[in-house]
């Protein structure tokens, strides 16, 4: 290592801070009835009765997830595929987890067909470490900060739980407490309507096929990669120049519904998010399908959410059609034969209201939660190298 390190640390071989050795074989009928986890390369993958590892402990994964860290709080079977700790040399077990993660170990992978790491490839590879007691202190101020995202995960977990509950209750019984009646689409209150989407579209359009790229001098042209979890990402935008008559047909606006119209997956066939104005002058490409609601009728939003539960996703995805390709194909008449509810419009914006106050939840909580992830990936650098050092763990997130 060229930059200078403190002078209470020290630099050595990594063998020399740990010891890895290759996991132990143990097939799935070799398994018997037990608690103890089974360490594979990307965590657990099942459990047995004997623990070969004591805890703390720690895996790097040897195939499959090549070089994934896994810190085990309890005694642990380390499985072939992956590489454990067996002997720390006196080093904190937690402190060397995180270590091993800042040192990127996949980069020594080999092999291309089945990807696999060799622990005598970097045994070699110069680390450097602290005294003990900062250890520790590292150790702890980088799980205080695994804690914060673990909390916002279970967060984002549970909302999520909440909001598909909530919403097969509110397609089915609404908000007024209105007795129900059986329709093609199942159970819905007495005053809905059951209704094909063309009575309550105004058009159904293609997208531009001209070519588009991440380089293009061009517009923005929203892909299948953009229409995720029934909102438009714009993180992995490509850009392309629309022919003279596409400038105004295949403009969007706020309020415009994209529907994934052919995919490999045939669930997937059919996905459909809103577009609410994320980028300006965008367009969409012709693996989708635009729609454009009479909204008098039918709440762009409303319909979005309906479009997401199960019923609302299996009519599109069931009537797909398989091509020569091996893909799974929707078109324009599908998607007016869809069969929608019709509540009066001011309940279904209020539907889409309550909706909308969960998705603000999750929003805020992943946003946190990258904050926090990226705050790990800073600090994850800065402590291992030194940069930063911490004397007490009076850190808080």
């Amino acid at each position: 290592m060229s930059e200078a390190i403190p002078a209470d640390w020290k630099q050595i071989p990594l063998e020399e801070f740990t010891t890895l050795q290759r996991g132990h074989d143990l097939t799935k009928t070799q398994f018997r009835p037990g608690q103890v986890p089974v360490a594979g390369s990307n965590g657990i993958i099942g459990y047995h009765d004997t623990a070969l590892a004591k805890a703390p402990g720690i895996t790097v994964g040897r195939s499959g997830s090549v070089g994934k860290i896994t810190i085990y709080k309890e005694d642990f079977w380390p499985h072939n595929t992956s590489l454990y700790v067996r002997d720390f040399h006196g080093n904190d077990p937690i402190f060397a987890g995180y270590l091993l993660k800042s040192l990127d170990l996949a980069r020594f992978k080999t092999g291309a067909s089945v990807p696999t790491l060799d622990r005598n490839s970097f045994k070699s590879l110069p680390v450097v470490i602290p005294p003990l007691r900062e250890q520790q202190t590292i150790a702890e101020t980088l799980s205080t900060v695994e804690r914060a995202i673990e909390a916002q995960e279970r967060i984002i977990q549970t909302t999520t739980e909440l909001k598909q509950a909530l919403m097969q209750k509110l397609f089915s019984e609404g908000v007024r407490g209105e007795p129900q009646k059986m329709t093609e689409i199942g159970l819905v209150p007495e005053s809905w309507e059951v209704a094909r989407l063309e009575s309550v579209a105004k058009s159904f359009q293609y997208g531009t096929s001209v070519k588009c790229d991440y380089d293009v001098q061009g517009k923005p042209d929203l892909r299948i990669p953009n229409i995720i979890g029934g909102t438009i990402k714009i993180s992995d935008l490509k850009f392309g120049n629309p022919k003279p008559n596409e400038n105004k047909n295949l403009r969007l606006q706020p309020g415009d519904l994209l529907f994934v119209r052919t995919n490999g997956v045939k669930e997937n066939a059919g996905r459909c998010s809103l577009f609410e104005g994320e980028i300006e002058d965008c367009y969409f490409a012709s693996y989708l399908i635009r729609v454009r609601l009479d909204t008098y009728r039918l709440n762009p939003s409303f319909l979005n959410e309906y479009s997401r539960i199960e019923i609302g996703t299996s009519f599109l995805s069931g009537r797909a059609i398989r091509t020569a390709d091996g893909k799974f194909n929707i078109n324009t008449g599908t998607l007016k034969t869809m069969l929608v509810p019709v509540p009066a419009i001011e309940e279904q914006e209020e539907i889409a209201r309550v909706l909308a106050l969960i998705d603000s939840k999750l929003t805020k909580a992943r946003t946190r939660q990258s904050e926090l992830q990226e705050l790990l990936r800073a600090l994850l650098h800065e402590l291992m190298t030194a940069k930063t050092r911490i004397h007490s763990t009076v850190f808080k997130v």
